[in-house]
């Protein structure tokens, strides 16, 4: 007999529906799977001989031949255990046709029979949604996420025992509630909140400005100035997400395989601090099978270098694309993966290997020449993509054992927002939000400059040999202080602000 499940694979970072054929047939018995499979589904062929036995129900000593269409795409993962075991019930006849149609099923299975959670559900569930498909049967583990998708029934079961048992009509199908609101999960790192960091007025103002206008932002300053916890203190006042953005960071994670088992979709902007001794294909991604990178497990969050200098060069040179387009493709002689890297990127280093070099006190170890080496790691493309490079000195005795309190988070988050809003309100009717990544047209309509500041910041760009890109980074943080200041037009002590934060050298060298 012949049987046809739907389910799905996962191709880099699209979901991609197949259609598992399943043949018995006479002749010596075999169990064959054809179709592009890689090992992980070539060996579902042994979990599924172990489960079904498990359940009480024994294959026949017939030929199963299992075909995974489209035949010219590679199928990985162990998700198809579950959608070839119920083609081969339902070509026994052990289960009905009328209830496998329409529906898209997807898990891996134990040797007992249990469903195991399974990554890459919750694009696989946006799939069954597109495809108009009347549900999606999920591990039980998976129910939270795969319910985040709204207007899709989910049914979720732990076993394959209880699954056949609900597709032969024996017990009813469990439906699970969408969950946008209930399925919350605890942020995954440490938030700092701002009024722990005593003192570093200037550098808490950049922040504040980075996180209004989507800025990538440096901090340089000797060990022990709190550069670390600024950087940590970022997503404490950054917006919350919207519903899509969640969707799309929970996505990269589930495809990722580092959803926890039972969560549900991510509330909280994900924050990134990959060690520098982290290779260049972990940081941007890619492999035999392309899989998203740190960059795109920070999408729509914060990714933090640390030792910015002690990363290899390789590595940091990567950056550069996804830097200007917020996209990483990478190629392979097959086919072309496109993985989304929209984050703001926020770094920490010292001004020299010891870090004593700016210290009006402590003296600096280093000579000349390997100052200047050890600076010279970051090269100029990449700091030309840094918006923002802010000196972060030593605090002050006094100004450290002080009890002077500082602004909570909350505070600053709330001009935050207001400056986000007041640039959402300049294009209600697009996706372009922050004035980080403004297109070149749009940013020449938004960011009039009246003729002193024009003077100021052309001043500037001469005195201090800045680039096209530099000017041009001037311009979207002078237009983000003028939104924290809630005024439309840019005036001179905006971009005079916007200055500072671009030509006060953060390494101290003359």
């Amino acid at each position: 007999m012949f049987a046809r499940v739907l389910t799905g694979s996962i191709s880099g970072f699209e979901p991609l529906l197949i259609e598992v054929e399943v043949d018995i047939s006479g002749g010596l018995p075999a169990f064959t799977v054809v179709g592009l499979p890689d090992t992980a589904v070539n060996e579902a062929r042994e979990r599924i001989r172990a489960a079904l036995k498990n359940a009480g129900l024994d294959l026949p000593s017939r030929r199963i031949t299992v075909n995974l269409a489209p035949a010219d795409v590679r199928k990985e993962g162990a998700g198809l255990d579950v959608p070839i075991a119920v083609g081969i019930l339902a070509a026994l006849g052990l289960v009905p046709f009328a209830n496998i149609d329409g529906k898209l099923f997807v898990g891996e299975m134990s040797l007992d029979g249990r469903l195991r959670h399974t990554h890459g559900i919750l694009p696989l569930a946006l799939l069954a949604k597109e495809q108009n498909l009347s549900g999606l049967v999920v591990p039980s583990d998976n129910i939270a996420e795969a319910s985040a998708v709204p207007s899709l029934m989910v049914h979720g079961f732990d076993t394959l025992e209880n699954l056949v048992s609900a597709l032969k009509g024996q017990a009813p199908f469990p439906i699970a509630p969408f969950q946008e609101a209930a399925a919350d999960s605890p942020a995954l790192f440490q938030v700092v909140d701002l009024a722990e960091v005593k003192g570093q007025a200037f550098a808490k103002r950049a922040l504040e400005v980075a996180a209004a206008g989507g800025h990538n932002l440096l901090f340089v300053g000797p060990a022990g100035t709190g550069k670390t916890m600024l950087a940590r203190a970022l997503p404490s006042i950054l917006p919350p997400l919207s519903f899509e953005e969640s969707l799309e960071i929970t996505k990269i994670f589930s495809i990722k395989g580092i959803l926890p088992a039972g969560h549900g979709i991510i509330k909280h902007r994900p924050f990134r601090d990959p060690h520098h001794t982290i290779s260049d294909v972990a940081l941007i991604g890619g492999g035999r099978n392309p899989a998203p990178g740190e960059v795109s497990l920070a999408h729509n969050g914060v990714l933090f270098l640390d030792e910015l200098p002690e990363f290899k060069k390789a590595v940091l040179e990567v950056l550069r694309e996804p830097l200007s387009e917020g996209r990483v493709s990478i190629a392979r002689a097959a086919h072309t993966t496109s993985f989304p890297a929209r984050f703001q990127l926020i770094a920490a280093m010292n001004p020299c290997p010891c870090g004593n070099f700016t210290e009006p006190i402590r003296r600096c170890t280093c000579s000349p020449s390997q100052v200047r080496a050890y600076q010279q790691r970051i090269s100029g493309p990449l700091l030309d993509r840094i918006d923002l490079q802010i000196p972060v000195p030593r605090l002050p005795s006094e100004e450290l054992i002080g009890s002077v309190e500082s602004e909570p988070s909350a505070k600053v988050r709330e001009r935050v927002l207001a400056a986000r809003e007041f640039q959402k309100g300049r294009h209600p009717r697009s996706r372009i939000v922050l004035n980080a990544h403004l297109p070149p047209k749009v940013l020449k309509k938004d960011c009039e400059l009246d003729e002193p500041a024009q003077k100021i910041l052309l001043e500037a760009v001469r005195r201090f040999s800045l680039s096209a890109r530099a000017y041009d980074k001037l311009i979207r943080v002078a237009r983000t202080i003028a939104d924290l200041d809630g005024k439309e037009r840019i005036a001179t002590n905006h971009v005079v602000e916007a200055i500072q934060y671009r030509t006060l050298d953060p390494f101290g060298s003359p």
